[in-house]
């Protein structure tokens, strides 16, 4: 029996043109927002440099407490002390050079200084791919997925619905790395906080491109569209073409697909999965 014009519900999926964070707050249990984990303190160890902000907390003298913005050659103008250096210290070897040059140069004996940070602008993320601004971003304390997918504005319409995490150094294969990550946007949208992974200095996001099916015949839009969701069938194929015209026989679709180098041609149902690289082809009735 022939079908007039598809616009089933499916058709929203094919709209889902970005990750909102609201949405993704919304779908995240009640429990979960209320008490939400803490942001990870920096090491010790951590290393600072140019860019970084840093909070030094001063229990001896308010005045030596403040905010200061490490400049690009390493170097900001500290009270008491004048010009300092930072960059290439760790925030224990840092606190242990103010100590010293306060006690040095005679403004205390036993200075109690303390010293975080509260900006990183010298570890970096890249978020590539299909993102409205891919580029280089400041990660900022403990940094998750979905604020860097926000800081690059989010994904594009073409982008598949998997993203890639890589981590620094990491180049992934074909035989496939134990340490890349791959996460599930649907997952993440859906409230899925185990998806919305903790990202670390040097990591690499890549949003891939969703492959394309065809879509050809006696529909509105015949073209090219991004097959952004497994499991997509027959019938949500049209409904991106716009749905099969007054002329289409729904009863003899066909899938034109390559398998082993070797172009098939298979008979449709409105039910059957289209893979990457299908053209989906609605005849003509016959009258």
């Amino acid at each position: 029996m022939d079908l007039p014009a598809v616009t089933p519900k499916d058709q929203d999926v094919t709209r889902r043109t970005s990750i909102a964070i609201l949405v993704w707050l919304a779908a995240v249990p009640a429990a979960a927002q209320q008490a939400p984990a803490p942001p990870a303190a920096p090491p010790a160890s951590y290393t600072i440099g140019a860019g970084d902000a840093l909070t030094i907390s001063s229990y001896d003298q308010e005045s030596l407490s403040g905010r200061f913005v490490v400049e690009a050659d390493g170097t900001f103008t500290f009270p008491l002390l004048g010009r300092v250096t930072a960059g290439g210290l760790t925030l224990l070897q840092f606190e242990g050079m103010l100590r010293r040059e306060l006690i040095e140069r005679g403004f205390f004996k036993n200075p109690q200084i303390a010293v975080t940070v509260d900006r990183y602008s010298s570890r970096k993320i890249y978020v590539l791919g299909e993102v409205r601004k891919p580029g280089v971003y400041s990660l900022s304390g403990a940094m998750r997925l979905i604020e860097a997918l926000a800081l690059a504005d989010s994904t594009l319409p073409t982008a598949a619905r998997q993203v890639i995490v890589i981590p620094s150094g990491e180049i992934p294969s074909a035989a496939g790395n134990d340490l890349v990550v791959r996460v599930s946007l649907d997952g993440l949208e859906s409230g899925d906080i185990q998806q919305n992974v903790q990202l670390r200095d040097g990591d690499t996001i890549l949003v891939r491109r969703a492959e394309d099916i065809y879509v050809f015949g006696e529909v509105r839009n015949p073209g090219a569209y991004p097959l952004r969701q497994e499991d997509t069938t027959v019938l949500q194929a049209l409904s991106m073409a716009g749905g099969v015209t007054d002329r289409g026989a729904t009863g003899r679709i066909e899938i034109v697909r390559m398998v082993d180098g070797e172009r098939r041609e298979i008979r449709a149902d409105l039910t059957d999965e289209v893979l990457p690289g299908d053209t989906v082809v609605v005849p003509q009735r016959f009258f």
